[in-house]
């Protein structure tokens, strides 16, 4: 199995506004051949952001792969980097973590 995980430091204050964009989101997760299971997770909150990550779960690297180069995954992401709000909402850039499953 292969582990994704994106870590997101969003500001105090715009974390529903984090969480809308999460729960209005046209994946498709579920539409590819390996996909096992998602969670959207909220952390701590320190004096200056909210900790979020979203986790998915992969049958193996090569699975992941094919999401990330299917249209799919285009058709998800077309907008991230087009928000005008961006920088109103995320403390500092997400950080993108993968994990191959030992035990």
């Amino acid at each position: 199995m292969y582990i994704v995980m994106n870590r997101f430091k969003i500001k105090r204050g715009r974390e529903d506004t984090f969480i809308e964009i999460w729960r209005n989101r046209d994946s498709h997760l579920k539409e590819m051949k390996g996909f096992n299971r998602f969670y959207f997770l909220q952390g701590k909150t320190e004096e200056n952001y909210t900790l979020f990550s979203s986790f998915t779960e992969w049958q193996s690297k090569a699975d992941f792969e094919a999401w990330v180069n299917s249209e799919h995954f285009k058709h998800t992401h077309r907008n991230t980097n087009n928000r005008p709000n961006n920088s109103d909402i995320y403390f500092e850039s997400a950080q993108l973590e993968c994990f191959d499953v030992i035990l």
